[in-house]
């Protein structure tokens, strides 16, 4: 592919630092503005722990997205906190589900605030999501954060039925859990940022395919990193296969849909925002954390 990064793994991690810097210091300045209007509320302060440590990453993908069919990102900093705060929603939702302990390398929340709090905690972050969509005239904005929402909770009641024990998951189940439960908010970031930058109907379609496959990617790196770790997903999937071979699938899983998702951008105009774009595809699977 004529726009594949020829450089480095560690090369290129400085380099997205450095031109991913602006959009995550814009992203942490407008979650801190919006988490002003509820200082007030006796759940600021568990939620304020809960957006600690994020990698931003769906954030920063809806505001490239936008600068890339050439919008200035100025209208996407309360979509792009309203991302966040559906991926931190289910986070606390996920820890639960799977009575994690731990989270970003700190205790996960409902073990620091209890189960009763982290629900109720996710529901009032839903509530602060719908404020954020019913301030956009796009009525676009409020129905993607709701797929979105819908898709999530379908990937993460897949999984929850998946008994490891017994069920031997295939890889197109896996995949569809995946493409559900992680990369539908991925999705959702870059077609959110194409319309609010007022994209073409081509452009949307084709950074939503973008988010699509580089959510994908992204969540099997991560199982690819937490390789050998209790997961009922891994044992499922290595119920009837050897575990040498389940890891070494999914790497080249990995990197199939990082080169769709790069693939996707032939519709994209060149420029730095593209730029950036594939190389999030690049880092996402060479990245070992």
């Amino acid at each position: 592919m004529g726009h594949t990064v020829e450089i480095r793994d560690s090369d290129l991690l400085e380099i997205l630092k450095r031109k991913s810097e602006p959009y995550l210091s814009r992203i942490d300045t407008s979650i801190k503005k919006e988490m002003e209007l509820y200082r007030h509320s006796k759940l600021y302060g568990p939620i304020l722990y809960a957006l600690e440590g994020g990698k931003r990453v769906r954030p920063t993908i809806l505001m490239v997205a936008a600068e890339s069919v050439g919008s200035d990102i100025g209208d996407t900093d309360l979509a792009a906190v309203a991302v966040e705060l559906l991926h931190t929603e289910s986070i606390i939702h996920d820890d639960v589900i799977d009575e994690a302990a731990s989270r970003r390398e700190k205790v996960a929340f409902h073990i620091k605030y209890g189960y009763g709090a982290a629900m109720l905690t996710a529901d009032y972050v839903f509530g602060m999501i719908l404020d954020i969509a019913s301030k956009y005239s796009d009525s676009r904005v409020s129905r993607e954060l709701s797929v979105a929402s819908l898709r999530m909770c379908e990937g993460e009641y897949l999984e929850l039925r998946v008994d490891p024990k017994s069920y031997s998951m295939n890889w197109d189940e896996y995949v569809e859990i995946i493409s559900k439960k992680t990369a539908s908010l991925f999705q959702t970031a870059a077609r959110l940022g194409s319309i609010i930058g007022g994209g073409s109907e081509e452009e949307i379609e084709a950074l939503s395919s973008y988010g699509l496959n580089l959510g994908i990617a992204f969540q099997i790196q991560d199982d690819v990193l937490d390789w050998g770790s209790e997961g009922k997903i891994a044992e499922a999937l290595a119920r009837k296969r050897s575990p040498e071979a389940v890891l070494e699938r999914m790497k080249e899983m990995a990197e199939s849909y990082s080169i769709k998702a790069k693939e996707s951008l032939n519709a994209v105009k060149s420029g730095p925002a593209k730029d950036l774009l594939v190389l999030l595809a690049d880092f996402t699977i060479i990245r070992d954390y």
